[in-house]
Formats: structure tokens, sequence, C-alpha cells
């Protein structure tokens, strides 16, 4: 069962994570970061987010290899919420069947948006 308001923030680029946490953060969501994919399913252990924002070009494990690896395990599995600054980044997403897409640079609006669309506010 996902936990409301938990939000997993995949992504190498650490100016990337932190402008996410904080802006979640004071939106009342708690946020946990993982500096690439095998970092995320060592977290995933002990977690259940209600989404997960996704870089695709990371080290050790990239976003497809993540992608990949969290749909073999067992179910329940959050949304992925891709975030690329890839000119084919709805191609990657369509890749990866990922449940929504979010071009870097984004703004918070969308942000706001594509999570609430999977999570409920935390209160």
């Amino acid at each position: 069962m996902t936990e409301t308001g938990l939000i997993l923030v995949v992504d190498d680029d650490e100016t990337i994570q932190e402008t996410v946490r904080a802006a979640l953060e004071l939106d009342g969501y708690q946020v946990v970061t993982a500096a690439d994919g095998a970092a995320a399913l060592g977290l995933l252990n002990d977690l259940a987010p209600c989404v997960i924002l996704l870089d695709m070009r990371m080290p050790v494990l990239d976003g497809w290899g993540f992608a990949a690896a969290y749909r073999g395990r067992e179910a329940p599995h959050a949304p992925l919420v891709v975030m690329t600054a890839a000119e084919n980044a709805q191609r990657w997403c369509r890749e990866i069947g990922a449940d929504a897409c979010l071009a870097k640079p984004f703004e918070l609006d969308d942000l706001y948006g594509a999570v609430e669309r999977f999570c409920r506010q935390a209160a």
C-alpha cells in the first residue's frame, strides 16, 4: 500500500533533488531522494511512495534499468513520472511505460500537477 504524501525523487543532479524536495515539502509532502536507480531500489525495500519522480540518465542504474527492475518486483507499484531534459522525452516516457512526463526545465505548477494527479496531499 502506498503512503499518502510520500514521494521518491530519483535524480543524480543534487540541485534538482533539493529544488524538487523543497517545493514539494512546502506543499505538505514527505520527500526521499536517491542519486541513481540502484539506490532508489534499495530504498523501496522500506518505502511505499505514492509516486516516483524519475530522471532517465543517471550513473550506476539509469531510468530504463530502474523501471525494468521496479516493475519486476512484486506489486503494488507507484506511478512513474519521468523528469528529463532530453529532446525525445515523450518517446522515453513511452519506452518505459511512464504514467506522466515532465520535460526539464519544468514549472513548479507542472510538478505540483503531476504529483497531485497521483498523491493525495498530506494533511
